[in-house]
């Protein structure tokens, strides 16, 4: 008898001499009690298409077996809208014997679990990149078996971040203000090199073990849910990795696009809106491979949609999740996206997901947002987006000169109209793929600040990639120096970011100024649900408020080389009757009505009354 037993899950299950060796069953278990009651398995193993499947237990419909190509898988469609938490038998039967049997779970739901919220207006992101965070266990930075090996002097290496590392620093990303971790991928990626950054899934299920396992991040979701600390998880559709298990033995010839003899991807985002583009061209951009390394998941297969969606939702509930960010947003089949983002939100109503569509353009970045009236009639149903047009817009803005820069913020943020919900999407100053935002500011620590305070007073939801709160820098553009390894996270660091040991001046202010805002935002309510008005640049100055019936903080950016007085005459629309003005950071107050003085090139918050 042989047994073949997944690193990822026990199986219970007997095998003949001539049997079927089953390998994997996916998703593993489920849970009883949900509200769509179907459940597609994708079973592999040698041979087990050539079996048949028994199953006998109340409330378990066995509605269809699917067989591909290969012979080695099968695709089971379940109802199991009547079936109580517990286990049943799956038999899988040839020749009249059962040559292999798994026992399936259904768990049972936690308590409220449907109507779990996803992160919101109220909430501040913390962007980390596990591998570069902390090593809060050397143990699991080598495992045996898996491709690449540690190598903390390499850039583009592993340098032993995990779970137990971002665990350890709870306190202190609660300390800072943050209310949700947006973890960029964990699962596994067992490539043979550059598998620190997480986009080349080769085990959808697993976390990477240099991370540590399922386990350990389902205890830290609940860790960090104590703290009162969301967890988002980033998730890609759109690829796996080249090292995939499934690579070696695809269930059918249309599961990857353009295999064996791929192509890459022409990156033009525009070919998904065009009304005048070709259908080649639009071809080569959804079925084109992002890079050689990350094999083109092709959703039209009904198989892969469902596989993907299921493993959303298994994420979501095995792990307490508050939110999904989903990698290269189009580059998948966009019907197929809508349909996930529907599912999903069915099963979790305040759930929200958040799509990255990296193009400057608003009109563009719009077209995805749940509700938008596009002319071709699509919904792309997802509650919210990245904003990079009004980061790029910031990042550049602050850079021109004097009142022509902060025009360009100006019109940024004017164009909001395009959007069903601007209120829903997420601002950030940078992230894990473009440099920091310290250094796109040209090291200038005012428009650093200028750009800090936007983003945290703003319509939207904050996102403060790791690290930027002590000013890292890099040199060029390489990737690994972006995402370097936060100081303090590795044990002998001569430099620790968490305790402030070894840190400037200058990057003990930064992280002060990034704390101090970020803790008052939490229970501005005005910034998280107010609106908004902002008043053209003139002088150097831009001016916009958030208001409510209640409330209201005016946000000042001083772009003059000297100190200037604020003429408050023409916003009356917003100051009439109000007399006092008390600048955020530094507590002072003062009198509206006989101007206020800023400082030079400078930010001031000011809570109105």
């Amino acid at each position: 008898m042989r047994k073949i037993l997944s690193s990822l899950f026990l199986l219970a299950f007997t095998l003949s001499l001539e049997a079927a060796s089953l390998q994997r069953v996916e998703p593993m278990f489920w849970w009883a009690g949900m509200k769509n009651p179907s459940l597609q398995l994708m079973v592999y193993g040698e041979e087990i298409g050539m079996t048949r499947v028994a199953i006998d237990h109340p409330g378990v419909v066995l509605q269809q077996v699917s067989l591909v190509e290969n012979p080695n898988y099968m695709f089971i469609d379940l109802n199991i809208g009547k079936a109580l938490p517990g286990s049943f038998s799956i038999r899988f039967i040839r020749d009249n014997q059962t040559v292999a049997e798994y026992s399936y779970e259904l768990k049972e739901r936690e308590p409220n679990s449907a109507e779990r919220k996803g992160f919101g207006t109220s909430d501040a992101m913390y962007l980390v990149m596990p591998d570069r965070f902390a090593n809060g266990n050397p143990e699991n930075d080598h495992i045996e078996g898996m491709k690449e090996k540690p190598n903390r002097t390499f850039r583009g290496g592993r340098h032993g971040g995990d779970i137990q590392g971002l665990s350890d620093q709870l306190d202190y990303i609660a300390d800072m203000g943050f209310t949700a971790i947006w973890l960029n991928p964990l699962l596994e990626n067992d490539q043979p090199s550059y598998s620190y950054h997480g986009y080349s899934t080769t085990d959808f299920y697993k976390v990477d073990a240099r991370y540590g396992s399922n386990e350990e991040y389902r205890n830290f979701a609940m860790k960090a849910s104590q703290k009162g600390i969301k967890l988002i998880m980033d998730m890609i559709f759109n690829h796996c990795g080249s090292e995939h298990w499934w690579m070696k033995d695809l269930p059918s010839d249309d599961w990857i696009n353009n295999y064996p003899d791929y192509q890459i991807t022409n990156h033009i985002k525009t070919l998904i809106q065009d009304p005048n583009g070709s259908e080649y061209d639009r071809e080569q951009m959804i079925d084109g491979w992002f890079v050689p390394t990350m094999p083109d998941l092709n959703q039209r297969n009904p198989f892969m949609e469902t596989y993907l969606i299921q493993n959303s939702i298994w994420w979501i509930e095995y792990a307490g999740l508050s939110g999904i960010r989903m990698d290269t947003y189009p580059y998948p089949e966009k019907e197929m996206m809508a349909r996930w983002n529907l599912r999903v939100l069915e099963e979790y109503p305040g759930f929200n997901n958040v799509g990255e569509e990296w193009h400057n353009d608003p009109a563009i970045v719009s077209y995805w947002q749940k509700g938008k009236k596009n002319v071709d009639g699509y919904d792309g149903q997802i509650p919210s987006m990245m904003d990079f047009p009004l980061q790029n817009a910031v990042s550049s803005g602050l850079r021109q000169p004097g009142t022509d820069g902060l025009r360009q913020m100006y019109d940024a943020l004017a164009m909001d109209f395009l959007y069903p919900d601007p209120t829903n999407l997420v601002v950030f100053p940078d992230n894990h793929d473009m440099s920091r935002f310290y250094m796109q500011v040209n090291q200038d620590f005012d428009l650093f600040k200028m750009g800090i305070a936007y983003f945290l007073t703003i319509r939207g939801i904050p996102q403060i990639f790791y690290g930027t709160e002590v000013l890292l820098t890099h040199s060029g553009d390489d990737h690994g120096d972006i995402r370097k390894d936060f100081p303090g996270g590795w044990k002998d660091d001569p430099i620790n970011g968490f305790t402030g040991q070894g840190l400037s001046d200058r990057e003990k202010e930064a992280q002060a100024y990034i704390r101090q805002l970020l803790n008052w935002r939490k229970d501005k309510t005005v910034i998280h649900n107010g609106k908004t008005r902002h008043f053209l640049p003139f002088d150097g100055h831009y001016v916009y408020f958030r208001y409510n019936d209640e409330d209201m903080v005016m946000v000042v950016i001083n772009k003059n080389d000297k100190e200037t007085t604020l003429d408050t005459a023409r916003l009356n629309e917003m100051l009439n009757g109000k007399t006092k003005a008390r600048e955020v950071i530094s507590g002072k107050v003062a009198d509206i009505l006989t101007g206020l003085k800023l400082p030079a090139k400078s930010v001031s918050v000011f809570e109105i009354e």
